[in-house]
């Protein structure tokens, strides 16, 4: 399923006047893409990533999948916060199956879901605990799984792993490579880690700030099949520094306007 966003722009009502958070953005995602958007602070990120989930409506422009507009959140589409944002009642497997309730599926076909996407994202000996119970970790791979379990065509990840530590953060990284390659899901991240965004990505679009807007982007020439010792290249390390430098142009000029 193709997603794209055609002259999409976003203002929020504030004292002296609407904010400009969003300006023009045209942005096609393509089929089993993964897509990392990177840019600094007032880049309109996250406010891009709530528009495609379908949590506000844009001011102006139109974003749809495969040619049909995007009017709110829909199955489509699974969304990942920073956060797990896990029900903190329910067990893991209660809280993977709670997107399921409310699809037309058979009893079979829920436990054939949620059995399947607990062995893929490792929790499947965690299925009885409660998030209090887990890691920071894991209940991120319980929030990855809840997302997934519906089978959405695009899967929206909001600096997923930001509030993780450093080894925590790269097992993500390799879980969630791991997990696209299996699925074949789009994929569509935010994140302000530009380390991040080369080694997970196939494209990196650069977002230039106050408003956000599409600055720049890059092709990911790497292989498929990726590793940590993938970022110790010097492949790898080429594409982080030019990416960074990307950033760090579009942060200034933003400064200097």
């Amino acid at each position: 399923m193709t997603l794209e966003l055609v002259d999409v722009s976003m203002s929020y009502p504030q004292r002296g006047g609407p904010k400009l958070a969003l300006d023009g953005v045209n942005l096609t995602v393509s089929p089993r893409e993964f897509l990392c958007v990177v840019g600094a602070s007032g880049s309109g990120k996250s406010t891009l990533l709530s528009l495609v989930a379908g949590l506000t409506t844009p001011t102006s422009g139109e974003i749809t999948i495969e040619g049909h507009p995007i009017t709110g959140p829909g199955p489509d589409r699974g969304l990942v916060f920073q956060t797990g944002s896990l029900y903190p009642w329910r067990t893991v497997e209660r809280n993977v199956a709670f997107g399921l309730e409310l699809l037309a599926l058979d009893a079979a076909e829920r436990r054939r879901r949620v059995d399947w996407y607990l062995a893929e994202t490792g929790l499947a000996d965690v299925r009885r605990s409660l998030p209090r119970q887990l890691s920071g970790g894991q209940q991120q791979r319980v929030a990855i799984a809840r997302a997934l379990v519906c089978e959405p065509d695009v899967l929206l990840l909001d600096e997923p792993f930001g509030a993780l530590d450093v080894q925590t953060k790269e097992d993500m990284q390799l879980l969630i490579r791991q997990i696209w390659r299996d699925t074949g899901t789009t994929v569509l991240m935010v994140t302000h880690d530009v380390e991040e965004a080369v080694f997970l990505g196939t494209r990196v679009v650069v977002l230039a700030s106050d408003p956000g807007r599409v600055a720049a982007e890059a092709r990911i020439p790497l292989a498929e099949d990726r590793d940590l010792a993938t970022k110790r290249t010097p492949a790898f390390l080429g594409l982080r520094a030019s990416i960074e430098d990307m950033v760090r142009a579009q942060h200034r000029c933003g400064v200097t306007r």
